[in-house]
């Protein structure tokens, strides 16, 4: 992924962690540690964080 040159999106600690240990950090596009809600917002569901950023 890390040489697609395409967007790429990572998420989770341990993922985060890797990336960091093989110096591939740099190379992707962005990188949460939130891996559980990263797949909830991909998965469509709006997020309480989120959502209260589109009411402002």
């Amino acid at each position: 992924m890390a040489k697609s040159q395409a967007t790429t999106i990572v998420g989770g600690g341990d993922s985060d962690a890797a990336l960091k240990k093989y110096g591939l950090g740099d190379e992707i596009s962005f990188v949460s540690t939130g891996g559980g809600a990263s797949l909830k917002l991909l998965g469509g569901e709006l997020l309480p964080g989120v959502e209260s950023l589109l009411d402002k």
